[in-house]
């Protein structure tokens, strides 16, 4: 079990486990974009289902892994100010992205699909504020 801790992010604290972990569920979610059909991409965008296509679903899951590929950087590069930013940004950017299609577009609603994603960024966002004097320092 140990050895396997080593492939753990290295850094303090558990805001690196947690971006990894994130990470992890992002890559989860790219791959059902892909392959999973349209039925968990739809319960997103329940708002009006019928926007959400096999291309849609594909471009979501292209920018969903390209993001988890970036908090996976974040997580094992935590203490490095660009990486850190990069990182933090994915999270506006995904906060800008679901409150806009809830609240704006009316293309998702408050539910199982939306909760998850509004969630975690909000969460993330608040924690990587508050951590971020932390992780920076420590150079």
């Amino acid at each position: 079990m140990s050895e396997y801790m080593n492939y753990l992010p290295q850094a303090t604290g558990l805001l690196p486990k947690w971006l990894l972990f994130i990470s992890v569920v992002s890559a989860f979610n790219s791959s059902q974009s892909y392959f999973g059909g349209l039925k968990l991409t739809r319960r997103v965008y329940e708002g009006n289902p019928a926007q959400v296509t096999g291309l849609s679903a594909r471009t979501f899951g292209t920018w969903t892994f390209l993001t988890a590929l970036v908090r996976l950087y974040g997580a094992y590069h935590i203490n490095n100010p660009a990486v850190y930013d990069i990182t933090y940004a994915t999270y506006i950017v995904a906060f800008m992205h679901f409150s806009s299609e809830w609240i704006i577009y009316k293309t998702a609603k408050l539910g199982k699909g939306l909760a998850g994603p509004l969630i975690v960024s909000t969460t993330t966002l608040a924690w990587m504020t508050l951590q971020k004097s932390y992780y920076l320092n420590q150079l």
